[in-house]
């Protein structure tokens, strides 16, 4: 009778076995060569980021005001027209036959000391300010997604580690079941066993929580559903390609490139450009006014006797110019000027410490990544392996008798354990990995 539950309670933990002992890392590649690449399924996911971000599209919106911006700085001052009457004479019983005088004209401002060049070049920096402005947004937008994307993968992968044991619970607690029947064990083994499970269960329950929030994060930086744009299922198969390992090279590409590195010096040139405006501005602005009078024919008046009494006169046209100049009194101050380099003044700042900072950024970042590298190849090479045998040695010895139910417990939590902190090993390194590519200047790939 106990070899019959015997072997009906290996029967139910063998297949358990082989799960336990074969962990499905979330960031592995894909073997198949027909297969999509290993890094599709995240560069899938940021291109989708890229295009449906609302936050994004509202972000590009300020890069296509300021390129209006330059068809703006190139208009011309508008010029003036001018008609009406010159003269009138309203008193026409004392001055008989008086002629009304029409006049019309046209002013325009003369924009001196190359304004309207300074505007626009003011206006063409500025695009280029604001294009940079938009891509260290960006920059920041991807570190975010890719976080969260990590985040879901190792949510998703330690929901089926749950899973997993979960089952394994199960599994012997229809063994001790099989084996109470059979009078191997007590009463109180078998309900310990089951309350284990149970708890095991909750574990599950939170975990599946924990994936279904990570997978709404996802969705916040897609401004609609993900399923609706990539599907049910979350691809998590990464790349697995090593970064360079010279951190002098990342370094001087990450002065040459990085998006906040650009910003800065664009903000430089943006400064210098408004310096230039600001003293073009200084200089005054004449105004050319160009007009025509017209005075009619004035045709004799005589009294009865024959005597002309008024002051006849033929049609007449007169052009006439004048050339108006501002004092420039408001000139005494130069304010503006003022403004204008202590804006240059602080852009000059702002890149002395960008450059400071993206130099540390990738150094510091570099560190992390080969930190992170090393802990996750420890966990491949040794912990994981160990911690799985350990287990598999404790379920055989507890199949046999030769060890405890508590045992049984603390070797599986102590394996899931050790297994979630290698998949939080994992996600450590794919985002050291996403923070020093984005350190050096370029697109995440992981």
């Amino acid at each position: 009778m106990q070899r019959i539950s015997f072997d009906k309670f290996r029967l139910q933990l063998a297949p358990l076995l082989l799960l336990a002992i074969a962990p499905a890392a979330f960031c592995q590649p894909q073997a198949d060569a027909g297969a999509s690449s290993p890094a599709s399924g995240f560069q899938r996911y940021l291109a989708a980021v890229e295009q449906n971000n609302l936050d994004l599209q509202a972000q590009r919106e300020t890069l296509t005001s300021a390129q209006a911006g330059v068809s703006i700085a190139g208009v011309r001052p508008d010029p003036q027209l001018t008609a009406g009457i010159d003269s009138k004479e309203l008193y026409g019983l004392i001055y008989n036959n008086t002629a009304t005088t029409a006049i019309a004209g046209l002013a325009f401002t003369l924009e001196t000391a190359g304004k309207r060049n300074a505007r626009i070049r003011a206006a063409e920096s500025n695009v280029r300010l604001t294009d940079a402005t938009v891509g260290a947004f960006r920059r920041q937008l991807f570190a975010d997604a890719a976080g969260a994307f990590v985040e879901a993968c190792r949510s998703t992968a330690a929901l089926k580690r749950r899973e997993s044991s979960l089952d394994a619970m199960r599994a012997t607690v229809r063994a001790n079941e099989i084996r109470f029947k059979a009078g191997d064990i007590g009463k109180l083994e078998l309900v310990q066993s089951r309350v284990e499970a149970d708890r095991f269960g909750a574990d599950v329950v939170s975990a599946r929580a924990d994936t279904a929030a990570a997978g709404m994060v996802l969705s916040n930086f897609l401004g609609k559903p993900y399923r609706d744009i990539l599907g049910e299922q979350i691809n998590c198969e990464f790349g697995q390609d090593q970064l360079a390992d010279d951190v002098d090279a990342l370094t001087r590409r990450a002065l040459e490139s990085r998006e906040d590195v650009l910003a800065a010096k664009s903000g430089m040139d943006n400064a210098r450009d408004n310096i230039d405006l600001a003293k073009a501005n200084r200089y005054i602005d004449p105004v050319v006014n160009v007009g025509v009078k017209n005075t009619p024919r004035i045709y004799p008046v005589m009294d009865a006797g024959g005597t002309v009494t008024n002051s006849p006169a033929e049609h007449s046209n007169t052009l006439g110019l004048t050339v108006t100049i501002p004092i420039p009194l408001s000139r005494l101050q130069n304010g503006e000027l003022v403004q204008a380099q202590s804006a240059l003044t602080q852009a000059q700042l702002q890149m002395r410490s960008v450059l400071l900072k993206a130099e540390t950024d990738v150094r510091t970042s570099f560190l992390q990544y080969q930190a992170a590298a090393e802990n996750l190849q420890s966990y491949r090479e040794h912990v994981l392996d160990d911690a799985e045998r350990l287990l598999e040695g404790v379920r055989l010895s507890y199949r046999k008798g030769a060890a405890s139910l508590l045992d049984l417990l603390n070797a599986q939590r102590t394996a899931d354990d050790i297994y979630l902190a290698y998949l939080q090993a994992q996600a450590n390194l794919a985002n050291a990995k996403v923070k020093l590519q984005q350190s050096a200047g370029k697109r995440p790939e992981i």
